[in-house]
């Protein structure tokens, strides 16, 4: 018990660089995004780059940046994550298109196309992140460690008014792949965080479950006032992590304040991701929090703690 209250113990041996900068473009949000190790051991970064100016704070508000929406896009590493090639910058999705481009431009899955296996290194899949009441949800996969990728398609709705997405997918033990979405309401102020499932190996995608109870809706917390793209929503930002035992963890971002006071929950599911529940909250303060299995079996949730001192802190949990 004692040790659960240790202050936090600085990194000993930690190098820092600079992934990708660029002085006209505000580039972050790689939580968004997605971090894979292909087969060739090379580091494949997702993140999101949008047009900016920088010539007054206001420029960075999330508010200002959700216009243009940006370019969800990948950088590539073949030391380690040492150094990263600037020429390897690849565009996976422009945020400005819409549904109706998408639909247009090809069939509504990947049906016709070879199934993917979400175990093997090289199969990436990247989705959206919009959390506005117009959001519909797209998703896009990689057969070749994120050297190319196929044509984004849309997920259906499930009869939800609005989805949006983060991160990359799971797989559950017996090979049904997971996604983790977030439904937002028509005023932009409920948010839900839920799974969609594949059964075909990405070829298409449908609603399994949500993660938090009706009762528990998801609302901001705060005032409704200003944009709610930027309130204090209860729960969002699922990041499940299917477990071999059948179990299956699920992070969550929890905010009082958007910019500062907010910590990560954990939820647990017994049966495979088809009903959850509230397991524990990890820390404080911090989020959002993302969670990996070790090698030797506990887990390990790496959140951003956003209050002085600023940085990436980790939590390391003897979970069976």
């Amino acid at each position: 018990m004692t040790n659960r209250f240790l202050k936090p113990r600085p990194v000993a041996k930690a190098s820092h660089g600079i992934v990708y900068r660029n002085e006209s473009e505000f580039s972050a949000w790689p939580f968004l995004g997605g971090l894979w190790r292909a087969t060739d051991g090379d580091y494949v970064a997702a993140f999101t780059r949008n047009d900016c100016v920088y010539g007054k704070p206001d420029d960075i508000h999330h508010d200002v940046l959700s216009v243009s929406r940006g370019r969800v896009s990948t950088i590539r590493s073949s030391d380690g994550g040492a150094t990263w090639d600037a020429g390897s910058i690849r565009t996976v999705f422009d945020m400005s298109r819409t549904g109706e481009d998408i639909d247009a431009a090809g069939p509504a899955n990947y049906d016709e196309e070879p199934p993917v296996d979400f175990l093997d290194k090289d199969v990436f899949g990247a989705v959206p992140a919009h959390f506005i009441p117009t959001a519909r949800p797209w998703v896009s996969v990689s057969a070749d460690g994120g050297r190319s990728w196929r044509r984004p398609v849309m997920l259906p709705m499930g009869g939800l008014h609005s989805l949006s997405g983060q991160g990359s997918t799971s797989v559950r033990a017996d090979g049904l792949s997971l996604i983790a979405l977030t439904s937002v309401t028509a005023d932009g102020w409920t948010r839900r965080p839920l799974v969609y499932a594949s059964e075909n190996g990405g070829g298409s995608w449908k609603f399994l479950s949500f993660i938090t109870p009706e009762q528990d809706d998801g609302s901001a917390v705060s005032a409704r006032q200003g944009s709610p793209r930027f309130g204090a929503h209860r729960s969002f930002y699922p990041r499940p992590l299917p477990l071999p035992t059948g179990r299956s963890l699920c992070t969550m971002r929890s905010p009082r304040d958007p910019t500062s006071i907010l910590w990560t929950e954990m939820f647990e599911s017994e049966d495979g991701g088809r009903t959850w529940h509230f397991l524990s909250r990890v820390n404080d303060w911090g989020a959002p929090g993302d969670i990996v299995e070790m090698a030797d079996g506990r887990i390990a949730c790496v959140y951003g703690y956003r209050l002085w001192h600023y940085c990436i802190r980790a939590r390391i949990c003897d979970y069976v």
